[in-house]
């Protein structure tokens, strides 16, 4: 037996050499341990009881209760009236839904693709063994924790307004630039490029999966006479699709949620012209603008419903694009 090998303490060994039973021992045994996990599992429901309250009031609580408002007729005055599904009834008969969901689709399809592009592009030059790369990851990684924000929204505003950054730097070469956000053709483009501008989260993940593909590789490629952009195209592309499909999906659930740059630089009306009426902006103006929190409910479930096929279609398409190991 090893030195490590846990014995009975001393009351144990005198209680079986007093005459008590082996079976006694062990019964008592078996008891202790039972107490000790009872107190060990009490203890783990105490730290995560915050967490259970905080996901049954926060989360779990507000969703059902917007799924119930969703069918009724709700003004925050008066208490909730049952009226079935008039506002999903209701909300193929507006415009101003079509005309949000058109500029939210848009948005979504043009700046992820653009979004995930750079920041791959951005991605493999910094794998190429750049001097200061902590220094460049952490400088490219900023606009995704700034741009979010409602100070960068502001800034963005003033960088494409009449008297804007980009206006003065078009007329230091004779171009008589254009009020880039309240012009009903480029106000939904620059929100676009705010998108594509905070592209720091999936740079660090497409650097991460790239440090992950083995150098063999590119050896076995480069001995039978492979160029820089078969080994980029037959090799990192494939064995990086994994990662793409991952930020591909995070990029846009976040995308349909946009929200705080819409409302900061349309001055939350989401003009012009409805050219920036993101269909989260147009949820808050129904719900907190006019009052109608049931019909808000309802347009906000029909968005969950939304990302949800969009998010099923990725993962059917992925079977045909996407590669694992095996």
């Amino acid at each position: 037996m090893s030195e490590t090998t846990q014995r009975p303490s001393e009351s144990e060994t005198g209680d079986i050499a007093g005459g008590g039973s082996p079976a006694g021992f062990v019964d008592r045994h078996r008891r202790k341990r039972g107490s000790l996990a009872k107190r060990e599992g009490r203890a783990v429901f105490i730290f995560l009881g915050p967490w259970f309250i905080g996901l049954v009031g926060i989360t779990i609580g507000p969703i059902l209760a917007s799924l119930y408002l969703s069918f009724t007729r709700y003004s925050l005055l008066e208490p909730p009236e049952w009226i079935g599904l008039d506002n999903f009834r209701r909300m193929f008969e507006d415009e101003r839904f079509y005309a949000a969901l058109q500029v939210t689709v848009t948005y979504v399809l043009v700046s992820v693709p653009l979004q995930l592009a750079l920041a791959l592009a951005l991605a493999f030059f910094l794998d190429r063994g750049v001097r200061g790369l902590a220094i460049y990851r952490s400088v490219y990684y900023l606009p995704s924790l700034l741009g979010t924000s409602v100070a960068i929204a502001i800034l963005w505003r003033q960088v494409f307004g009449t008297e804007g950054l980009l206006n003065q730097v078009l007329a230091m070469v004779g171009i008589e630039g254009e009020a880039w956000v309240s012009h009903p053709d480029y106000a939904l483009g620059t929100l676009i490029v705010l998108n594509v501008w905070t592209f720091g989260s999936p740079m660090v993940i497409f650097l991460a999966g790239l440090r992950q593909i083995p150098t063999m590789y590119y050896e076995a490629a480069e001995v039978d006479g492979a160029g820089g952009f078969t080994k980029f195209w037959r090799i990192t592309i494939p064995l990086l699709t994994p990662i793409i499909f991952f930020n591909l999906v995070l990029q846009l659930i976040g995308a349909f949620q946009t929200f705080t740059q819409a409302f900061v630089i349309s001055g939350g009306t989401g003009g012009p012209s409805d050219a920036t009426l993101f269909y989260t902006l147009y949820v808050y103006q129904r719900g907190f603008g006019s009052f109608e929190m049931g019909y808000a409910s309802a347009l906000a479930w029909f968005l969950l419903v939304l990302i949800a096929g969009f998010t099923v279609v990725n993962f059917w398409a992925a079977k045909r694009w996407v590669h694992y190991g095996d």
